[in-house]
């Protein structure tokens, strides 16, 4: 219905035009009171395989009575498809859902954005924008920053800066100003969508039948919307640990971005890339931090680098807890902050140890928010274990009519620009007649720990697993960047590793970095990899100088039968592989 009576407005646009004065030749003439009919009508009636089509009157009339199908009928059509509130219908109001409702509008089509945050155990939410946005990726790297700035006040004495009076960091302020730019992008997101003329709802989506959803806001008011096509893109939300006193008095991310007050010394239960980070964070702005791991650090990663940064944070102050997990949070006394006891286990044995903190973040990993939006009732398939939704390679589920995108995905990477990407590319491909798929090889990623540290492609682990050891060479360097030669600090502590494809003439398959603003340096190289850079054009690369990603257009070659001296004693002198 949409689409005709845009095509409806496309006609009136051409004014004096024949389309607009008469049916198309060879039609019949009009029955008798048509013509009364369309002159009467704020839309035209239209004629096509001699019958009258459109007529604006008749259609709200329709659309009043809910019986869209007897409009159908009237106008001699039989067995039409059902006429519906939108053409899409984006559940979830994260970067994925907003790129794609913003692209389909560019199409013309009617699409309307439901999202809503529902609260933390603590009471916090946030408004449009996602994760990433609100309590993620934004605060985390403007805090990322504030930790960098410490760190340069330091050096600057070194470099003839003279300060006498102590610097200290107010948490308060830097909360308010990281908060305050947020709330400018939730407004910016608002703003957009109402330029685009896309509908947006702060409400909770569910799906109830085929084609539909309930909608209920805070109030608790419930509406009913049909949609020709959904996009799911809810994301996901912190795991908690499911031990008593976790959720009354931990937090998880979703609080710490935007917590009232400075969180003292602090646990951080999880060895997840948001748990280094947010202890990565919290040590350089001077705060007591413990990091209490289970098993491995950055699971999924390539543990040569993962080791790396446990390294290096160990050695800036971060204490570490190895092999032992939470089973009971006690509070000791309230306060802003309180303190707290935390009774672990070890998961090698029965010891048991506890420790006073006044704040634990609980960062364990993240569930996606698939369970309670009304899946069973329309058939969409998820994984029972992990709640994740398995798709074909258009980001299409089961039901022809329902597609997801973002973190929900089975087996795609979680991170904003992969959604953001996949959510634009399946819109062009719906309404724009385009056939690119998102490509989910290649995708770079920087993990904002106080080291940095970039990857694209496979992690060595991978590398093996999929090529084969014997078909793989690794090259690799330490190298120190010349702003930290003057301060004197961390020596050999960067780190590059490039992993290529020997059968495929060298191809790079991996890259890795450890250092200051790995995530720039890695942008670039992905567009390389992308390409198929192989290690020859890598090596016939002329780099800049004196840069950190200079580095890797020389770097040596791993030899396997050295691999002690790579793991083990740092060295920045070529290393041989395979000598």
């Amino acid at each position: 219905m949409g689409s005709a009576l845009r095509k409806s407005k496309a006609v009136r646009q051409a004014p004096g035009s024949d389309l607009e004065r008469r049916p198309a030749e060879g039609a019949q003439k009009p029955q008798e009171g048509q013509s009364e009919v369309a002159a009467e009508t704020p839309q035209p009636a239209g004629f096509g395989q001699e019958k009258q089509i459109g007529d604006h009157e008749k259609t709200l009339k329709a659309n009043k009575e809910d019986k869209p199908q007897k409009l159908l009928e009237m106008n001699g059509n039989t067995a039409v498809p059902h006429s519906y509130d939108y053409d899409l219908i984006v559940i979830g109001g994260g970067s994925g859902g907003l790129a794609a409702a913003k692209e389909a509008a560019k199409y013309e089509k009617k699409v309307m954005v439901l999202d809503f945050v529902t609260p933390t155990p603590l009471g916090n939410s946030w408004g449009l924008g996602g994760t990433c946005v609100n309590v993620g990726c934004i605060p985390k790297k403007l805090m990322h920053q504030a930790a960098l700035l410490g760190q340069a006040l330091q050096d600057s004495r070194k470099f003839g800066w003279q300060f006498t009076e102590e610097v200290k960091h107010n948490w308060m302020t830097m909360t308010e100003s990281v908060q305050n730019y947020i709330g400018s992008l939730n407004w910016g997101y608002r703003v957009a969508l109402r330029e685009k003329k896309v509908t947006y709802e702060n409400a909770y989506g569910e799906f109830v039948g085929p084609h539909t959803v309930k909608a209920t806001n805070k109030r608790g008011v419930e509406k009913l919307y049909t949609a020709e096509r959904f996009l799911i893109a809810t994301g996901e939300r912190p795991r908690y640990l499911g031990i008593p006193g976790d959720k009354e008095y931990c937090i998880s991310s979703d609080d710490l971005f935007s917590l009232p007050y400075c969180p003292g010394k602090t646990l951080v239960v999880g060895a997840s890339y948001v748990a280094l980070e947010c202890a990565g964070f919290l040590v350089g702005l001077g705060l007591d931090v413990t990091v209490m791991v289970r098993s491995i650090l950055l699971r999924g990663f390539d543990q040569d680098m993962a080791n790396k940064i446990g390294e290096y944070m160990e050695e800036h102050g971060i204490k570490f807890i190895r092999e032992f997990v939470p089973i009971k949070v006690e509070q000791i006394e309230e306060g802003t902050p309180g303190r707290l006891k935390v009774i672990a286990k070890s998961t090698n044995g029965n010891e048991i140890i506890e420790g006073e903190y006044n704040t634990v973040l609980i960062a364990i990993g993240r569930d996606s928010c698939t369970r309670n939006i009304g899946l069973d009732k329309v058939g969409v398939q998820i994984n029972e274990k992990t709640g994740k939704i398995p798709v074909n390679d258009e980001e299409q589920t089961n039901v022809p009519y329902i597609y997801a995108v973002g973190d929900i995905l089975q087996d795609k990477l979680e991170l904003t620009p992969v959604a953001i990407q996949a959510g634009r590319l399946l819109v062009q491909r719906l309404y724009g007649g385009a056939t690119t798929k998102c490509d989910y090889v290649n995708v770079p990623t920087t993990v904002f720990t106080p080291l940095e540290y970039g990857a694209c492609g496979y992690s060595e682990e991978a590398a093996v697993e999929k090529f084969g050891e014997e078909n793989i060479e690794v090259y690799h360097s330490h190298f120190w960047p010349l702003e930290w030669t003057v301060p004197s600090r961390d020596n050999n502590k960067c780190y590059a590793k490039i992993i290529c494809n020997i059968q495929d003439n060298e191809r790079v398959i991996g890259f890795h970095v450890l250092g200051p603003n790995a995530g720039e340096v890695t942008q670039g190289f992905a567009a390389a990899i992308k390409c198929g850079m192989t290690k020859e054009q890598l090596d016939s690369t002329i780099g800049i100088h004196p840069v950190c990603a200079e580095r890797l257009t020389f770097i040596a070659v791993a030899d396997s039968c050295n691999s002690e001296e790579r793991f083990g004693e740092k060295s920045s002198s070529v290393i041989c592989r395979n000598a």
